[in-house]
């Protein structure tokens, strides 16, 4: 381990401030990896050497980038499947029941390179009529979103949870990779955002996927995010968040509504007053 206590302590304030995420002491190791390729990049000797330089000369774009690469970028398509399996049977359906003209709007946070919103695209397409969903997606990393608006990926990527039988429907040949289709991509808009932020534009949304992200938060950040994220929804609308997620106390202000194996969360009917 070549990182010293103190400049520990710089990266976790760091990238507390800027995305809320807490990197507890015993984390060490979790940096070293992280930031190993920017201190090669930069051919410093070690990671400890380029936290170092990192504070003689705090340049934003030099921020961003120890940010991005300590910020989670864990992603498969179709991700733990039951979140998905409840938007088509339950979600999907009861918001076109009661709202069978309007537009149904998906925010998709923290979405990384884009197989979290181009997964729900993709079940929805036999539910919601064409032309009725629109889905929003960001993301902190704009390197991430870069890849993500693309929507390239390699065959090891396509392997990671894909259906073959989506492969055909929704992809075509890109050389060695694969590409979503236009007809997909263009259900999906990517924007840079971060949730210690106020809510992006796009809203209200009918859903709210806002998965494996609290975990990392302190109790007050994930208050805050929940709220935000609550004041941006419509009245019944729904959060989806990780199988080890809750937002049970933490804030009680929504309804679990269990939904297959797991849980959803629900706005109320109607905002109080």
């Amino acid at each position: 381990m070549t990182i010293t206590a103190e400049s520990f302590g710089f990266v976790a304030d760091l990238v507390r401030r800027r995305s809320g995420i807490v990197l507890e002491p015993g984390k060490e190791y979790l940096v070293e990896g992280r930031l190993r390729p920017l201190a090669r990049a930069a051919e410093l000797a070690d990671v400890d050497t380029y936290v170092r330089a990192l504070r003689a000369d705090p340049r934003p774009s030099r921020l961003e980038s120890v940010v991005a690469a300590l910020t989670t970028n864990e992603t498969s398509w179709f991700r733990d499947l039951e979140p998905f399996r409840a938007l088509v049977d339950h979600v999907l359906p009861e918001l076109l029941a009661h709202r069978p003209m309007d537009t149904i709007r998906v925010w998709s946070a923290a979405c990384s390179t884009g197989q979290e919103p181009y997964s729900i695209a993709m079940v929805a397409a036999d539910v919601v009529p064409a032309g009725r969903l629109r889905i929003l997606a960001t993301d902190l990393a704009e390197d991430v979103l870069e890849r993500a608006r693309r929507g390239r990926y390699t065959q090891l990527e396509i392997n990671r949870g894909l259906p073959a039988a989506h492969l055909v429907r929704f992809f075509r040949r890109a050389g060695a990779d694969w590409e979503v289709v236009p007809e997909v991509r263009a259900q999906v808009a990517f924007q840079r955002h971060n949730l210690l932020d106020a809510a992006p534009a796009g809203g209200p949304f009918d859903v709210v996927f806002l998965r494996n992200v609290l975990i990392y938060f302190d109790l007050a950040t994930k208050q805050a995010v929940l709220d935000r994220v609550r004041r941006t929804m419509r009245p019944g609308g729904y959060l989806v968040l990780g199988a080890a997620e809750t937002t049970i106390g933490v804030d009680d202000s929504w309804e679990r509504v269990p939904v297959g194996r797991g849980a959803l969360y629900r706005t109320p009917a109607r905002r109080a007053a």
